[in-house]
């Protein structure tokens, strides 16, 4: 017997459409800014995992869920612009820290900027209590991903 109510959408898609909300709105900001796109929703989506102090390119690839030959690519292509650098790991012969240039250090800042304009327009659409309850959300602590797989067992889930 099928309802009448649609299914709901799983969460994991709505927060994929609102990272590319983001996303595809920073782009459009900078692109107006500067006159042309430069930076890609791509790039955009890697310099927003770039730690401060630096990660390699094989952990880009697993915090962006790519190759490490398409991470590799982006940060050459960030390279050229000089947004980024790639230095040698003190810790690791074989591995290449990423960092942010003095100029990706300054981008990064007008970024932000930029984010809580779009965090502000955001509020004005769907309601400054919302944006506020969805950062909270977001902020709270989730636990591991394997503790939330162990809670996803129905044997575990019945225990309960």
């Amino acid at each position: 017997m099928s309802s009448s109510t649609p299914e709901s959408e799983p969460l994991i898609r709505l927060l994929w459409r609102a990272h590319n909300w983001f996303r595809a709105a920073l782009v459009d900001t900078l692109e107006a800014q500067d006159g042309e796109a430069n930076i890609s929703a791509a790039h955009v989506t890697l310099l927003s995992q770039l730690p401060p102090e630096g990660v390699s390119i094989a952990e880009l690839a697993r915090r962006l869920g790519v190759s490490a030959p398409t991470a590799h690519q982006w940060v050459h292509e960030l390279a050229g612009m000089g947004v980024v650098t790639v230095e040698s790991d003190p810790r690791s012969t074989r591995s290449k820290l990423v960092r942010l240039s003095a100029a990706g250090t300054r981008r990064r800042a007008e970024t932000l900027e930029m984010l809580a304009g779009l965090e502000d327009a955001l509020a004005r659409r769907i309601g400054a209590d919302n944006v506020t309850a969805l950062r909270a959300a977001l902020e709270a602590p989730w636990g591991s991903p394997e503790s939330a797989a162990a809670d996803t067992d129905p044997a575990t889930r019945q225990r309960r």
